[in-house]
C-alpha cells in the first residue's frame, strides 16, 4: 500500500512541520500529535520573523491576517500566508507559507502545506493538505462517520484500520477538489489528482487521475 504512504503523497520540503513526519508511515498517524508539535515548534521560532499572539499562537510578521479572523491556539501561521475575513481557526492548525484561508473557512486539527488554498466556505478538519492543493468553494472534509465507529481507509490495495474516530482527508501535493464536493472520512487523494465539482468521495483516489463520480475514475492523459 505504498501509494498511500507519506513518501508518495507529500514533498516534506514544503512544510514547516516536516520533522513531525519523521518515523511515520501513513499521514493520519500524525493527527493526534499536531497540537503538542505546534507548541514545541512555536517556542523555537525566531522572534524577528514570528510574533506570538495569545496563548500558543505564532503568526509570521509577513502574514496577512484580517482583523475579523478568529484564531485559537495552538496555531502557527507561516510566512506570507493570508487568513481572510471571518476565517475560523479552532486550534491545532498549521497554515503553510503563502497559503490562503478564506472567508468563513473553518480549520481544526490540520496541516496545510505551503501554498494550499482553502479560500471560500470550506471546512477542513483532522486533515493534511499537500503542497499547492486547492479546495473549491464549499468543498469540505467530513471527519466523523455517521455511526461514530473508527475510520477505515479503503482502497483497491486493501483496507487500513486507522484506530481514529476522527479523520478527514489526506490530500497529496497539487490536488484539485471541485466546488461543493464532500470528502468522506478516510479519504486519501494521490498527487496531481482532480475531483469533479459536487462529488462525494470515499477511500483512495489514485495519483494523476480524475475523479468524475463514484465508480468512474480515469487516468490523466
Amino acid at each position: 500500500m505504498e501509494q498511500l504512504q507519506i513518501k508518495n503523497l507529500y514533498d516534506l520540503n514544503e512544510t514547516i512541520a516536516a520533522s513531525l513526519f519523521d518515523g511515520a508511515t501513513y499521514p493520519w498517524e500524525l493527527l493526534p500529535k499536531i497540537g503538542a508539535f505546534i507548541v514545541e515548534l512555536g517556542n523555537t521560532l525566531p522572534a524577528d520573523k514570528y510574533e506570538k499572539r495569545g496563548e500558543n499562537i505564532w503568526i509570521a510578521k509577513s502574514a496577512n491576517v484580517y482583523p475579523t479572523a478568529y484564531i485559537n491556539g495552538p496555531c502557527i501561521i507561516d510566512e506570507d500566508a493570508e487568513v481572510r475575513h471571518c476565517a475560523f481557526i479552532r486550534g491545532n492548525a498549521i497554515v503553510g507559507k503563502g497559503a490562503v484561508v478564506g472567508n468563513s473557512t473553518e480549520l481544526k486539527n490540520v496541516i496545510l502545506f505551503n501554498r494550499v488554498q482553502v479560500p471560500h466556505y470550506n471546512y477542513v478538519g483532522d486533515s493534511i493538505l499537500g503542497f499547492k492543493s486547492h479546495m473549491g468553494a464549499g468543498s469540505i472534509t467530513s471527519n466523523v462517520k455517521s455511526d461514530k465507529t473508527l475510520v477505515t481507509v479503503k482502497s483497491s490495495y486493501g483496507n487500513i484500520e486507522t484506530g481514529l474516530k476522527k479523520m478527514g482527508a489526506m490530500l497529496g501535493d497539487n490536488v484539485e477538489v471541485g466546488c461543493n464536493s464532500v470528502l468522506n472520512p478516510g479519504t486519501v487523494i494521490g498527487r496531481n489528482a482532480n475531483v469533479y465539482p459536487t462529488s462525494m468521495v470515499r477511500g483512495y483516489v489514485e495519483a494523476n487521475s480524475i475523479y468524475k463520480k463514484q465508480g468512474e475514475i480515469v487516468s490523466k492523459r
